[in-house]
């Protein structure tokens, strides 16, 4: 077997027999990478407690048919030490690690601009700087753009015009009153001007947006999000609970719409 060594960051963990562990990394150079830590769930291992999920760590693998063999971890920045304390930062990056699980489908195919936005959105988590949700927004858009489902937000998905009056899934954004379709959302402009912002990194214009219109840009953006996706982030589920408990306002949603950020993904 081949010996090669790269940093990344823990996605999940699942359990393999009594006392081993398979872990989802995505690496700077190698991407996404599943390998076998062997006795990490034994009271004396070594590097158990390393190999959590939103770790920053140095790894060193040994290549295996199908899955690698972790053999040496440090630390690099243990984030989840500062989001596993706070409710709504830690449901945030957990549906971050989802999206980029889901997202990136190949194994060790280079995915060096995912890796940066995850390493980016933890750390922008980690500091408390700005509103879980909105940064958990900025992450979903920026990694559909990277993917190359970056929405239409500036003028119409289907004819370029700049009269948008509605914002359609399936036609991939925003859309003019004549290529409407049946059903589409009518979201308020400051909303569709929050996930401008929020794509482009305009952190001041995001952080001075109304609660409602944060409100009906996270229901779009998850929305969205799955619909590409074609399944559910089922950590969502989550993060909708607290985003709903926290934020009783503007309950109503456009006709076509579900009461439920995401619906509209599972019900199209």
């Amino acid at each position: 077997m081949s010996l090669y060594r790269d940093e990344g960051v823990v996605l999940r963990t699942q359990k393999l027999g009594e006392a081993d562990r398979i872990i989802t990394i995505l690496t700077r150079r190698t991407g996404k990478v599943r390998g076998v830590a062997k006795g990490v769930r034994k009271t004396m291992s070594r590097f158990g407690a390393r190999l959590e999920p939103f770790s920053h760590v140095d790894l060193q693998l040994h290549a295996g048919r199908s899955l690698d063999v972790i053999t040496q971890v440090e630390t690099l920045r243990p984030y989840g030490e500062a989001l596993v304390t706070d409710y709504p930062r830690y449901t945030a990056g957990t549906a971050m690690l989802e999206t980029a699980d889901r997202l990136i489908m190949g194994e060790k195919e280079p995915a060096l601009r995912q890796f940066l936005l995850m390493l980016g959105g933890l750390r922008t988590l980690a500091e408390g700087t700005h509103e879980p949700r909105l940064v958990l927004d900025a992450f979903f858009l920026r990694s559909l753009a990277v993917a190359g489902y970056a929405p239409a937000l500036s003028g119409c998905a289907r004819c370029g015009a700049e009269a948008v009056r509605a914002f359609a899934i399936a036609s991939g954004g925003v859309v003019c009153g004549a290529c409407r379709p049946a059903g589409a959302a009518v979201p308020a402009a400051e909303t569709i001007a929050l996930m401008i912002a929020l794509l482009r990194g305009d952190w001041a214009a995001a952080d001075a947006s109304e609660s409602r219109h944060r409100t009906e840009c996270s229901g779009l953006v998850a929305a969205y999000l799955q619909w590409h996706l074609e399944q559910g982030i089922r950590s969502l589920r989550h993060v909708e609970r607290e985003w709903a408990g926290r934020d009783p306002v503007d309950r109503e949603w456009p006709e076509g719409r579900a009461s439920h950020p995401g619906e509209a993904a599972r019900t199209r």
